[in-house]
């Protein structure tokens, strides 16, 4: 059996029926709380349980997202950055709001939970938090515009397969003009 609490969000699940009735019978008897179902939302995901596996995504968030930064009708992009993306402090350019900035930066950090094919580049942009210019906003923007045409795109646990994970890693050197640090990436497949 499993067990998740979250402030007062209790979701629990096991292979067992019996377990999970005498748990939440259990739980009943010592706290007031009501019995939702089966999960299909918790905490922004959506959650889809399927006979062959279960498929988490954040579409209905990536929808509000796009729609609280004017986005949701935007042009589409294929990638969620450009293959000349190399953002340096760019400190000539147009100073952005900041807190806009953030606030983008930190909705697509929450994303990157179900969506790793965007991390690289967030936590990318998120070096630039302190003082956004315009070309910053640009790629965030980019990020925005990928999303827009890839609001379904999740993660998905096949049922009964058995995983073996496997990890690469990897780094440039000396790849950042700002202060000439390397960048790493590791990549683990499961």
């Amino acid at each position: 059996m499993y067990v998740q609490i979250y402030v007062d969000d209790i979701v629990f699940g096991s292979t067992n029926l019996s377990l999970c009735k005498e748990f939440s019978k259990t739980m009943q008897g010592e706290f007031e709380m009501s019995m939702m179902g089966e999960l299909t939302f918790f905490l922004g995901f959506q959650i889809k349980q399927m006979n062959d596996g279960i498929f988490i995504s954040q579409s209905k968030y990536c929808n509000e997202v796009l729609k609280k930064f004017g986005m949701e009708g935007c042009k589409k992009a294929a990638t969620p950055t450009s293959n000349s993306c190399n953002p340096d402090l760019d400190e000539k350019g147009i100073v952005v709001d900041n807190s806009k900035y953030r606030g983008i930066i930190g909705s697509l950090l929450y994303l990157t939970t179900s969506r790793p094919n965007i991390m690289f580049v967030v936590f990318l942009c998120a070096r630039f938090q302190a003082n956004p210019k315009k070309s910053h906003m640009k790629s965030v923007k980019r990020i925005l515009k990928y999303l827009r045409g890839t609001t379904n795109v999740g993660l998905w646990y096949p049922k009964g397969v058995s995983l073996s994970l496997i990890g690469y890693s990897d780094s440039d050197y000396v790849g950042c003009r700002l202060d000439r640090k390397s960048t790493s990436g590791t990549c683990l497949m499961a």
